[in-house]
């Protein structure tokens, strides 16, 4: 039996309301995801003693909204209230093995409320909790294509910054966007606000990025030909795990120039070492509110992943305009496939930490 279908606790489990991804049910169902145990962390964050009657849990998935989310609620067999979670997404689902699953509802806002009212809720303990943050997002044709998954070793706030209306920007701008602070674009500003860029543990993304990097990944027919439109790779091309990494902005943009200014602001945020490939909207957010839980002792910071698989491109194709893109994202066929491979791309891992326990027990193994 997989363990994502096991049942605990005498209260019946909840119906889900949301769409149920009937493929990849199938698919989850065919194998084991996740086995049992856990061990303690050897990580030197100062842990507060957990209550008696917290629920330990051993991994957490973090998913955005119900799209994201239900193919993992399928396999999970309980519900549990906490106050102060989404309206739209009050329950976390759990099951025998104590993984458990997190719908935020979508945005910063409402990332940052769910999770901070999970962590300090008083019915987990999630001290030694390895993090799954998984959810779709635009995603760089010249890093990616539709249906590609990316493990992120930085997360780059967009939305922190001053900007100009480009008709209103000195003409040797390249755009109007630029550091609050700074003079204009292509300086770095400074880290007022603490929560600019976040640097997740390169080990466990490096073993991330190994295990999954041969699975196959689900696409679709409209996908498949939409592609046809890039001319180039990898946006013509079938999609594939990649390590690339995610700006994080509540505006649902597109088109090429603020592509190109994605690119160049991931650049400048991580002094060049970042490469940015996805958009998405929670994730600065959400590992913000891990930094606090981490200095209070109630999160391990270095258990996280972050992984955001390509729905729709950023930009057009030539001939394409933005507005067509964006308002008929859907036509390019890669949501389904997304939504799926964010189990197919961390499935490898998530087995991996729970079959091999008493090597992760001590930190990522080294092989």
């Amino acid at each position: 039996m997989s363990v994502l279908s096991e049942q605990v606790d005498a209260r019946p489990p909840q119906p889900p309301s949301a769409r149920r991804g009937k493929r990849l049910l199938r698919a989850i169902a065919a194998g084991t995801l996740l086995a049992a145990g856990i061990g303690a962390s050897t990580q030197p964050v100062a842990q507060q003693a957990p209550e008696s009657h917290a629920r330990r849990v051993k991994v957490l998935i973090i998913s955005m909204f119900a799209p994201e989310a239900q193919p993992w609620i399928d396999q999970l067999g309980l519900t549990q209230a906490v106050p102060g979670l989404s309206i739209d997404y009050p329950n976390v689902h759990c099951n025998a093995s104590d993984v458990c699953q997190l719908t935020t509802g979508m945005g910063k806002a409402n990332a940052a409320s769910s999770v901070s009212a999970l962590i300090y809720s008083g019915q987990f303990d999630l001290s030694r909790t390895y993090f799954l943050v998984a959810g779709i997002a635009g995603i760089d044709p010249s890093q990616g294509t539709v249906g590609s998954a990316a493990w992120a070793r930085y997360a780059v706030d967009y939305g922190l910054s001053h900007e100009i209306d480009a008709r209103e920007m000195p003409a040797a701008w390249p755009y109007g966007y630029f550091g609050i602070g700074t003079k204009g674009p292509g300086e770095k500003p400074p880290m007022d606000y603490r929560t600019e860029v976040f640097q997740l543990n390169e080990t466990l993304l490096q073993k991330a990025y190994t295990l999954s990097k041969p699975v196959t990944l689900e696409d679709s027919p409209e996908a498949i030909a939409f592609r046809k439109h890039y001319t180039y790779a990898p946006a013509n091309q079938p999609p594939a795990v990649i390590q690339c990494d995610v700006a994080s902005a509540d505006t649902w943009w597109a088109g090429r120039n603020l592509g190109q200014r994605a690119r160049d602001w991931a650049k400048t945020m991580t002094d060049g070492k970042g490469t940015y490939c996805t958009t998405a909207q929670e994730d600065n957010a959400t590992l913000e509110v891990l930094t606090r839980g981490a200095r209070a002792g109630k999160v391990d910071f270095s258990r996280i992943a972050l992984l955001r698989a390509g729905s729709d491109f950023d930009r057009p194709y030539d001939g394409q305009s933005a507005s067509d893109g964006l308002v008929n994202y859907a036509q390019q066929g890669g949501f389904v496939p997304a939504t799926h491979n964010l189990v197919n791309a961390a499935k490898p891992l998530l087995d991996d930490i729970v079959q091999r326990w008493p090597q992760w027990a001590q930190g990522v193994p080294a092989n």
